[in-house]
């Protein structure tokens, strides 16, 4: 076979194969056997192994392959990825409806409605219907590149159907963005763990969290062991009205080669909207994946945009949560949990128990006030539920199946005898009790990755299992000893060869003089956000200043109130944490502050609304707070520019007209940050 037949040939393989694959990962109806499947496989790496210049991207052999990653690539979004508000009855539909009436008056009334899956949010792109990468949700604005690992996801199409309706040829053309939920079933799930049961090994908690799990392994091989499905909701174009309603999402997925849930509705009225409900509560369980809810959108797109976002949230969708249901279980103990600010929470663990279609055993308590209140004790048989159907609660317990021999709960005791190495303390008004100051191996892992993380330090390398590693390996016994390590040290670890090594170390030693906005937020001091941080070092300009700062210098800033100033007063008076900062100072770690007070911005206030196409809102605020401007996080009449990107609600233009609030379009705005207007 010559090269032009085998170009051919490979180009017949494929489109077949692709059909297979879509009958029998997508519409579950394969119309060959495995055996066939297989040999075509054969063929077609013989071939492809014969003529490697002629593989493509979208081949089936494609699916799995490449090393292991050593990170995952950060990536922003299009279009955020929205959270939904939820609701719980037909009074609260009935309210979110006349919500949109009085912002969009006189529209029409229809919904779609879809069954809410219980997976991990995904967006894959497709430019001129090949695939080309997968992005998490991540936090909305920017997610993961974990296209090799999607790319093992039989149920993805390498490449979009050909043959489709008029109206969805457009989606072959240009960049096309499929929005899913990327989901196990129920039964893949149980197989799974039969198999871990039967090699004696622990037990997977749930289908969405395996899901998640396996979406985040840096090695693709692993990913395709496990049966990983996608199940299309969404999609996204360019061109806004190429989508003009979210049922035409639908109906376009399932054209371009998409499992989507078949059981999406067009609903005219909340009649229509409850009955679907209602329909989906008790046959809820015969779907082959986990789901808590209903997904209830503004079926016109047009309207949709129109009705805007409130922070995280679109006006136009929300999120019915059905009843939890309830199970009983004994409580084998009560432990307490430390976590990144030293707060003590008591967990209570018990008997396996299904909830809501997966296996629970555990559940938090909260605080002291909390056991109290509920008396839960160890040997009590409790009544278990879930929080929308995601977060195991302790309900109640059934006194009637109280051992006689009980005791009550007693928090300090436990503290001592759990955590005898730590120190305790409940400041007054308080139902928590906290560690005092900054040590123990549990809290200075959450300390330390804070420390590291993006919004503080941002040290690569230093995410939550190195950390595990250089504090169980006692190199790191606090913050400050992280500028202490040295090539042997770390190399010596299981986890380090020497290029991570190389790279922590200079990742380190970049920090040595951190920004001291951002190291002031990286200390980990109750009540102290980003935003604070940043207050603080432009009214003290130095870490030395600020600890010195008493109660009415604090007061006097604003946005700090009682609670966050007598917070600070707190932590700096702490011996420990005194001795921690005079550590940073000795090994010359040395926070310097810019003051922005001349750029050219100064006196300036921003709020960022919508989605900007060129920055995400995290730079944006940056770029404004380096030239002396300040970032709003909501409208006010000081409010001197509303910048004004894609998506944005009208009763937020409304308010800007209102305050005489200047606005400006994205190129506006860039020309300002470039000086230029």
């Amino acid at each position: 076979m010559n090269k032009t037949q085998a170009t051919a040939r490979l180009h017949e393989l494929r489109e077949l194969m692709a059909r297979y694959s879509h009958e029998y990962y997508v519409r579950d109806e394969p119309s060959v056997s495995d055996a066939v499947y297989d040999g075509l496989m054969r063929e077609l790496k013989s071939l492809e192994e014969a003529y490697p210049e002629l593989i493509t991207a979208d081949s089936p052999t494609q699916r799995v392959g490449g090393q292991p990653l050593s990170e995952f690539t950060k990536v922003e979004h299009s279009a955020r990825m929205i959270s939904l508000n939820d609701v719980f009855s037909r009074e609260d539909v009935e309210a979110w409806v006349k919500r949109t009436d009085k912002l969009l008056p006189g529209r029409e009334h229809a919904f779609s409605a879809e069954i809410k899956m219980d997976g991990l949010a995904c967006a894959l792109i497709y430019q001129d219907g090949v695939f080309v990468q997968a992005v998490t949700r991540g936090d909305g604005y920017v997610g993961e590149d974990v296209t090799a690992n999607v790319r093992t996801i039989q149920s993805v199409p390498l490449r979009l159907h050909q043959a489709v309706p008029k109206e969805v040829q457009r989606f072959l053309k240009g960049r096309t963005e499929v929005r899913g939920e990327i989901i196990m079933y129920k039964k893949d799930f149980e197989a799974l763990n039969h198999v871990r049961e039967t090699e004696g090994l622990p037990l997977f908690k749930n289908p969405r969290n395996l899901a998640a799990g396996t979406i985040r392994q840096l090695d693709p091989a692993l990913v395709a062991a496990r049966p990983l499905r996608f199940r299309a909701y969404d999609i996204l174009r360019d061109n806004a009205e190429d989508v003009p309603t979210f049922m035409f999402a639908y109906e376009a997925a399932r054209a371009l080669g998409f499992a989507s849930n078949e059981q999406a509705v067009l609903c005219h009225g909340i009649d229509d909207v409850m009955t679907f409900v209602a329909t989906w509560e008790e046959k809820r369980h015969e779907l082959p994946f986990n789901t808590d809810g209903i997904v209830v959108k503004i079926n016109d797109r047009r309207i949709y945009a129109e009705l805007g976002s409130v922070g995280k949230n679109p006006r136009g969708a929300v999120a019915y949560k059905y009843p939890a249901e309830e199970a009983t279980t004994l409580v084998k103990d009560i432990v307490l949990s430390i976590g990144r600010t030293g707060a003590a929470t008591p967990v209570a663990v018990f008997d396996p128990v299904i909830v809501a279609g997966t296996t629970v055993q555990h559940a938090s308590l909260h605080n002291a006030d909390e056991i109290e209140r509920k008396d839960v004790r160890v040997g009590d048989t409790v009544v278990i539920f879930k929080a929308g159907d995601i977060i195991p609660q302790v309900d109640r317990v059934l006194i009637e199946l109280r051992p006689k021999q009980s005791e009550r709960f007693d928090m300090l005791a436990e503290l001592a005898r759990q955590y005898p190495e730590l120190q305790f303390v409940r400041p007054a008004g308080e139902a928590v009790y906290r560690v005092k100051g900054a040590s123990g191996p549990l809290l200075l892992k959450k300390a330390l990755e804070h420390f590291a993380s993006k919004g503080a330090l941002d040290i690569d390398g230093l995410g939550e299992k190195n950390v595990v590693a250089l504090v169980d390996a006692e190199l790191v016994k606090d913050l400050a000893d992280i500028y202490t390590l040295t090539y042997e040290q770390v190399i010596a670890l299981d986890r380090f060869a020497e290029i991570s090594t190389n790279n922590l170390l200079q990742a380190i030693a970049r920090v040595k003089q951190p920004p001291l906005p951002r190291f002031i937020f990286g200390l980990g001091i109750r009540h102290v956000g980003s935003q604070t941080a940043i207050d603080l070092a432009d009214h003290f300009g130095s870490l030395n200043t600020l600890a010195r700062a008493t109660l009415d210098d604090l007061l006097r800033i604003d946005g700090v109130g009682d609670v966050v100033a007598e917070s600070i007063v707190a932590w700096f008076s702490d011996p420990d944490n005194q001795e921690l900062l005079e550590k940073f100072a000795r090994l010359k770690v040395l926070p310097v502050y810019e003051s922005h007070a001349d750029g050219p911005l100064h006196g300036k206030n921003f709020v960022v609304t919508g989605t900007l196409e060129s920055m995400g809102r995290d730079v944006a605020a940056e770029r404004i707070r380096s030239l002396g401007g300040t970032f709003q996080s909501a409208l006010g009449k000081d409010t001197t520019y509303l910048v004004v990107g894609k998506n944005v609600g009208a009763a937020k233009l409304a308010k800007a007209e209102k305050y005489g609030t200047t606005q400006l379009d994205e190129a506006a705005f860039i020309r300002i940050l470039e000086g230029q207007a």
